[in-house]
């Protein structure tokens, strides 16, 4: 028999699928060091402004950022000091495991795209 254990875990899931795609994980790194506008973001991303955009959109709906308007423009921010502790944590956790996660053969990062990433 199955023990069904995600009613509780869910909240969590939908986090963590949040910080799992790498333009969102890049946007809140970026943030991490200051807000920033849409036309920060895409030229430092090196992203087009409707990429940007989709997942700005995204993280602003899960509540992990916002935005002030100032003028015709809008700042973006991280909502909760606790994510930057969260992603402390796990680039701490990733230091100390080396390249378990990136070996994983089911999540770790494919042989031939690693040196681009690791580069």
């Amino acid at each position: 028999m199955a023990i069904d254990c995600t009613p509780g875990l869910a909240p969590a899931v939908a986090l963590f699928r949040s910080l799992g795609d790498p333009t969102r994980l890049a946007i809140l790194r970026r943030l991490a060091s200051g807000e920033a506008r849409v036309v920060d973001l895409t030229a430092e991303l090196e992203l087009a402004q409707s990429t940007v955009s989709k997942h700005l959109a995204c993280l602003r709906d899960c509540g992990l950022i916002d935005y002030r308007a100032e003028g015709r423009q809008s700042f973006y921010a991280l909502t909760r000091p606790e994510l930057l502790d969260l992603l402390r944590s796990a680039e701490q956790l990733l230091a100390a495991t080396g390249e378990a996660v990136a070996l994983c053969p089911v999540y770790g990062i494919p042989v031939d795209s690693r040196a681009r990433v690791i580069a």
